[in-house]
């Protein structure tokens, strides 16, 4: 490959950043103009086709599998691709940000994949943008140390086979990253975040015994999938590596793609390597796309929605099963806990139901499961060891006494379960915490023993204004209103306030994050992602 002409894009409103000559470099950044060029339009394209769908749902109330795709899904004679070494074994992932202690820890965490994300679990500064792609470049040329400035504790890489397989997640296709344009037009950030890594890592990851992987996410539809299938091949002929070296495993956190399952598997088939079930993004889509289809679409407080529900039921053993049938792997839901430091007995009780939580996947047939700490990495690879043994995955378990109809995916009112007054308070006290740290730079944040992302807010919001505007009677017979939600929402400030004190209180981003919350949650006009409107106010 003769060498690039300079970049045409350019760097905007970005404050120079330590060693950022060596993510972008002319020929990076070349690389990520001709994404550019060659995606978007389609991405553009994709994106309105999300508002037709959604409208479309406002006036049904119904989703379906596709009529147009059924010889796809009847036809048996189709499997993706073989699973590379590497991640033939996936039992357990940990989920993280790419900050640079995180890099480590994820890497030496035991489990045998980490979720290197760019997405939800971080918040897209040019800082973290940059230098997480750096942090990644660092790790494999095992270049990486992190002394912790507080404590002075040192951090360093494993030996090689102890460290986990890296699975990268890039942002999904709704965000652009402002700070790079090619023609005064920002770029996807999900081309800078997948053509930054794939341009610098690709290679190195062959050599390294590993590939270029990928997770996708908030996929809504299977037109979706081949747009990233397209983008890969394009990319690997581009670097000159072997059709088939990147593997893509979509997450199918909404419910339109619930109905494209086998589709996204087909359009990847050369790139697939699974599907995982993402809870709070799915929970999220269904408000989002049936929040004007009336009382039997409300859902619960999100604590009360858990992996037993019956719709939800009905979507991880359809994810499996699917999986199963293609060859693919089926990867389970996130262990969200955060252990405590002081407080045993929360972790005895947490620790339990972590351990349910993850036997049930693996007796469901999952191949593995996600965790987002190290201390539960032992926990969920005794669920997996149990069941596998020996065995690198199950998916010889195709699950075929599964069937699903498509009514089952959206019966929402099979829940006894009601909103509470308590879980409007939940969800106001979580989204402003949540986005006053996202607004600081942080993405993965620890709220009451949990972690949480970017998902956590947008359940959080949808939940408020779905009650509100489904006009909810809680059960102490308060109304959902706007006037309630502002009322809470001030009691929550004052308790923030009084909790951390004046200075930081002062300091930190606290009234610009309760404002937030509030304009997402009670604006009649629904924001598509939380994420949008919040980009537009961060540094």
């Amino acid at each position: 490959m003769s060498a690039p002409a300079p970049s045409p894009l350019a760097i905007v409103d970005a404050e120079p950043l330590p060693r950022q000559d060596e993510v972008l470099t002319d020929a990076a950044l070349a690389f990520v103009a001709e994404l550019h060029r060659q995606f978007t339009p389609r991405r553009d394209e994709l994106l309105a086709r999300r508002g037709e769908r959604r409208a479309e749902i406002a006036r049904t109330s119904t989703l379906d599998f596709l009529p147009e795709t059924a010889a796809i899904r009847a036809d048996d004679s189709w499997k993706v691709a073989p699973a590379p070494a590497a991640l033939n074994d996936r039992r357990v992932e940990i989920t993280g940000p790419t900050d640079r202690k995180m890099t480590i820890n994820a890497l030496n965490s035991g489990a045998k994949v980490w979720l290197a994300d760019f997405e939800d679990a971080s918040a897209p500064t040019w800082e973290n943008v940059v230098l997480g792609q750096l942090n990644l470049i660092d790790a494999y040329t095992r270049s990486i140390d992190f002394t912790d400035p507080k404590s002075g504790k040192s951090y360093a890489l494993r030996p090689a086979d102890e460290l986990a397989t890296v699975v990268t997640r890039p942002r999904g296709w709704h965000l652009n990253e402002r700070h790079l344009q090619l023609d005064g037009t920002p770029v996807p950030g999900a081309l800078v975040d997948f053509g930054l890594y794939f341009f610098h890592n690709a290679q190195r990851l062959i050599d390294l015994g590993k590939g270029p992987y990928f997770y996708l996410p908030k996929t809504e539809s299977h037109l979706e999938a081949r747009l990233w299938n397209d983008i890969f091949v394009f990319a690997q002929d581009y670097v000159g590596i072997p059709q088939g070296t990147v593997r893509a495993t979509v997450l199918i956190e909404t419910i339109t793609a619930a109905y494209e399952m086998e589709e996204i598997l087909y359009e990847l088939r050369d790139h697939a390597s699974g599907l995982n079930a993402g809870r709070w993004d799915y929970l999220f889509s269904i408000v989002k796309n049936f929040r004007d289809g009336g009382s039997k679409f409300v859902l619960p407080d999100r604590n009360a929605v858990t992996m037993t529900a019956p719709f939800m039921r009905a979507y991880t053993e359809l994810l499996v099963r699917t999986c199963h049938k293609r060859g693919a792997h089926a990867i389970g839901g996130m262990a969200a806990f955060i252990p405590s430091r002081r407080d045993a007995e929360v972790n005895k009780v947490a620790f339990e139901k972590v351990k349910a939580d993850k036997d049930r996947e693996a007796n469901d047939g999952f191949d593995g499961s996600w965790v987002a700490h190290p201390d539960l990495v032992p926990i969920a690879m005794a669920s997996f060891d149990a069941v596998l043994g020996e065995r690198p995955n199950q998916k010889e378990r195709l699950r075929e006494d599964v069937a699903v109809a498509a009514g089952d995916l959206i019966a929402i009112d099979t829940l006894d379960a009601k909103p509470t007054y308590e879980g409007l308070r939940n969800a106001v006290a979580v989204g402003i915490r949540y986005i006053e740290a996202w607004l600081r730079g942080m993405g993965a944040v620890a709220i009451f023993n949990l972690m949480e992302d970017a998902a956590t807010a947008e359940i959080s919001r949808s939940q408020i204004w779905q009650w509100i505007n489904a006009d909810v009677v809680f059960e102490n017979g308060k109304h959902a209103t706007a006037e309630l939600a502002r009322e809470v929402a001030a009691e929550e400030l004052a308790a923030i306030r009084a909790e951390i004190g004046e200075e930081a209180f002062t300091s930190g981003k606290w009234q610009q994050a309760h404002d937030l919350l509030l304009q997402v949650s009670l604006d009649q006009d629904y924001a598509d992602f939380l994420t949008l409107p919040a980009y537009e106010q961060l540094g």
